[in-house]
């Protein structure tokens, strides 16, 4: 059997499989990092459906990484909808060597890479299919000159298509965090990702919800204003931990749209990064 050739049929869980596949080897998959770069926690940022804030939480969590004084990266793998160079107010050329491409850096030092900051205009649209796509997010990974890095978060695609399974098999992933909302069809979207994740064989680090609720700007109340929330009894379902939930805040939207994420003052996420690196000393 040739050697990315896979059992016709492949479900890729190799755990209940009898077959002598290569991809029965996980490590026989994963692609070898730029030679000049030394990534040591890729973490990737995922969801059953789009709209849930996924690149949100990428990228709050990469300021908060970063202000920790850990070397921050992010590897933006939604080729077709990427974000996180607006969040970042991130403009300008990419330059490369022999060794391969440099990421641009933020203003407080953050390294990314996303397929906007390779095209001329930021508003044309990638018309590409999807092996292309998955190649390209491949690339980032393989011929761009990371250095030396204590946290890569990689901002992904919804659903469970070609690019996340590209990011599962191909890099060294040690962890996942599901991004969902409140709405009742959450568990749904949730089990999509636990799924995917178990059948690669991928931790689940633990959920965070966004839109949880609007605080009232006069009484501080509450308001839940997706109907009440359904996302701890899913996390409860797949035995995973809730690890923040972050509500509509004006500032954060405000923030966002003006590319300063980087002056946040909001402690939504300090607790989830928190357990997320205590689950990663283990």
């Amino acid at each position: 059997m040739a050697e990315n050739e896979t059992v016709e049929g492949c479900t890729h869980d190799c755990s209940t499989c009898g077959a002598n596949c290569p991809s029965k080897n996980k490590e026989s998959l994963l692609e070898p990092a730029n030679r000049l770069s030394e990534v040591k926690h890729v973490i990737g940022i995922v969801s059953g459906k789009g709209g849930v804030g996924k690149s949100l939480v990428t990228s709050m969590l990469s300021v908060l990484s970063q202000r920790r004084g850990n070397k921050t990266a992010i590897l933006d793998a939604d080729v077709t909808g990427p974000s996180i160079p607006k969040i970042f107010n991130l403009k300008g050329e990419v330059t490369g060597c022999d060794d391969g491409m440099f990421p641009l850096q933020t203003k407080t030092g953050i390294e990314v890479m996303s397929v906007n900051l390779l095209l001329n205009d930021e508003k044309m649209p990638v018309v590409w299919r999807g092996p292309v796509i998955a190649g390209t997010v491949k690339q980032f990974w393989t011929d761009v000159v990371w250095g030396d890095v204590d946290f890569m978060y990689v901002d992904m695609p919804p659903g469970t298509g070609d690019v996340p399974l590209t990011v599962f098999q191909s890099l060294p992933l040690d962890g996942i965090i599901i991004v969902t909302s409140p709405q009742e069809l959450v568990s749904m979207i949730v089990a999509k990702a636990v799924n995917m994740a178990k059948m690669m064989n991928i931790p689940v680090l633990g959920i965070v919800e966004n839109m949880s609720y609007i605080k009232c700007p006069d009484c501080g109340k509450e308001i839940s204003i997706f109907g009440e929330s359904h996302t701890k009894e899913a996390a409860d379902e797949f035995g995973l931990d809730l690890l923040a939930r972050i509500p509509l805040d004006p500032k954060i939207a405000s923030l966002c749209d003006k590319g300063m994420l980087e002056l946040m003052e909001l402690d939504y996420l300090d607790s989830a990064l928190d357990a997320i690196e205590k689950k990663l000393e283990k």
